[in-house]
């Protein structure tokens, strides 16, 4: 086993080894409160079990997912488009890395009731937010990965009749692809809240957002905590098993 390898069994190990704490603190959180406060783990296991054998829960799932792919997945692909172009433009490099910085800083979550007032209630405005949250990240790695592209490398390509567009093509996007994905990576987090947080405000139809409220709002607490775990442990699973597999399979020429 390479190191690299070991190195991905140490990090999932660690995710288990995060879970069980976490599962313990919350366990002894419930054994010093009531139970209409605060549920005690087997509890929610219970009630976790009913929700697996629910249509409704695999409904809001099923809607969850299709927004987050539809949001992150456009976010990706329009980031990484603007981040090179960005990149590599040296007139609008500066003003856009800064409009970049500027708007990231916004929380995703503060764009609803715009998107609301001007898309109505529906997929899209959940979409759009969750877009936005993982756009800025990713749009901001590939430009500073673009402007560390090897000069040597420019040069050569210029010399041998290279157009922009094989540039961007041959030499720039090769260069900025492990900042890509690590930038995809982290860019993630912030689709995932977003996603859950425009969910939660917006609530019009089943997802795991709206499931959490609901059951706020009705102090429902055991389900609040087993929503909570839901939303934990799929956006792990997500990170460490999805993308870090599309990770070491686009960057295999590093995990030998």
């Amino acid at each position: 086993m390479s190191t690299n390898q070991s190195t991905g069994v140490a990090s999932k190990r660690a995710y288990l080894v995060a879970i069980a704490v976490i599962l313990f603190f919350w366990q002894v959180a419930a054994w010093f409160l009531p139970d209409f406060l605060m549920p005690d783990v087997p509890a929610a296991f219970v009630r976790l079990w009913e929700e697996f054998n629910s249509p409704t829960f695999w409904e809001g799932l099923g809607n969850s997912m299709t927004r987050l792919g539809a949001g992150y997945g456009s976010a990706i692909l329009l980031g990484t488009v603007v981040g090179l172009v960005g990149g590599t433009l040296d007139a609008v490099r500066s003003t856009l890395k800064a409009a970049i910085i500027i708007l990231q800083s916004i929380p995703s979550i503060a764009w609803v009731p715009l998107f609301l007032i001007l898309m109505g209630f529906g997929n899209l405005p959940i979409i759009v937010v969750v877009a936005i949250g993982a756009f800025f990240p990713t749009a901001l790695s590939v430009m500073n990965a673009t402007e560390s592209v090897e000069k040597v490398h420019i040069s050569a390509a210029r010399v041998m009749g290279a157009s922009r567009l094989q540039m961007l093509k041959r030499v720039y996007f090769p260069a900025v692809t492990p900042e890509l994905i690590t930038g995809a990576q982290l860019a993630f987090g912030n689709a995932w809240r977003a996603l859950i947080s425009a969910e939660m405000i917006v609530g019009f139809s089943a997802g795991l957002g709206k499931s959490l409220a609901y059951s706020g709002e009705i102090a429902d607490m055991t389900g609040v905590m087993t929503n909570i775990l839901v939303i934990a442990v799929l956006a792990a699973v997500i990170d460490q098993v999805i993308l870090e597999r599309i990770k070491h399979r686009l960057l295999r020429y590093q995990y030998l």
